[in-house]
């Protein structure tokens, strides 16, 4: 039995692991910690979670906990998956894995050193309709991969929200970002050249919106468009363009909701559905299998280092500061 902590009483929370945490056998989880302690207690209420812990520290230092999820701000993530790691904890850590990739970087040392788990949390990825997307591209069925489109934009005109403040590492290419540039690698190759960045300001430091084109060493090229606020009010799409056809997928990231990929070439037309089971029940499967017995992680400590250093790269070229840890 894999016991798990909770480290912070996020929004996201009920959904990536309060609900999952109940069809995994292998799971439990224990405890809850949050900055207050009366949220922490009417959260461990709601969600029938037993144990309540009045910081964080003592949520780490409790040796009945095996494991933790961690769904912090961005600017926080790298200081307690660290102190998490060194305590002997497992970690599955809310994307983007870090402020930057130093800071990827370090918390993938101490997973290395530490022998624990570290898995990023693009939940995304554990569907079977991603790894159908990896599939169709590794077959040549769309010939040679010329163009890959990763688009993630969602409306939050709400500018007071976390995902605002340079302070705790927000911005547009941090929070739908992470996500386009995920997929645009998955597909395309880890290491993308960042050619170019063209940033829509809340202000001077923070990004509501961006797009960024990408040069793979295959010779494709990519564009990763996200946004939180701009006339791009809602598009979650990839779209991969090849010299014998053309993939599209409607909601890569969250297809238990509804989602469509469809292969276009000369010969045929087909749509595919790879089911509405959630994302986040597989991403808790699959973190439990690794911390357990060993089993593979898709969005390992090494990715989510890879995944940032393209970030502070679009930011660079964006003539923007890259985000920083929270102090």
């Amino acid at each position: 039995m894999l016991r798990i902590g909770l480290l912070g009483a996020a929004k996201i929370a009920p959904m990536a692991i309060v609900a999952p945490v109940k069809q995994v056998p292998e799971a439990s989880l224990v405890a809850v910690a949050a900055r207050d302690l009366l949220r922490a207690r009417e959260f461990a209420a709601k969600s029938g979670i037993k144990r309540v812990h009045k910081s964080y520290d003592a949520m780490i230092d409790d040796p009945e906990i095996d494991a933790l999820y961690i769904p912090l701000p961005n600017g926080l993530h790298g200081k307690w998956a660290i102190k998490a790691l060194r305590a002997g904890k497992h970690v599955l850590c809310e994307k983007p894995i870090a402020a930057n990739a130093e800071e990827a970087e370090a918390m993938a040392q101490a997973s290395r050193e530490t022998g624990k788990v570290l898995m990023e949390a693009f939940h995304y990825r554990y569907h079977p309709l991603a790894q159908r997307m990896v599939d169709i591209v590794a077959s040549g069925e769309l010939g040679t991969i010329q163009h890959i489109q990763s688009t993630m934009c969602f409306p939050l005109p709400i500018f007071k929200d976390i995902r605002y403040n340079f302070g705790l590492a927000g911005g547009a290419m941090m929070d739908a970002g992470c996500y386009a540039v995920h997929m645009a690698r998955l597909i395309g190759g880890p290491d993308p050249e960042v050619v170019s960045a063209v940033p829509k300001l809340r202000d001077a430091k923070v990004d509501r919106a961006m797009e960024a084109q990408l040069r793979f060493k295959s010779g494709a090229t990519g564009t990763v468009s996200v946004s939180m606020w701009s006339w791009k009010l809602l598009n979650i799409s990839l779209r991969v363009t090849g010299s014998l056809g053309e993939m599209r997928v409607i909601n890569p990231v969250a297809p238990q909701a509804w989602h469509r990929l469809t292969v276009k070439t000369e010969k045929m037309k087909r749509s595919e559905n790879l089911g509405r089971r959630p994302t986040y029940l597989y991403q808790l499967e699959a973190f439990v299998k690794a911390c357990l017995h060993g089993g593979p992680i898709l969005t390992s400590a090494e990715d989510g280092v890879k995944n940032m250093a393209v970030i502070d790269a679009i930011y660079r070229a964006a003539g923007m500061p890259v985000r920083q840890p929270t102090a």
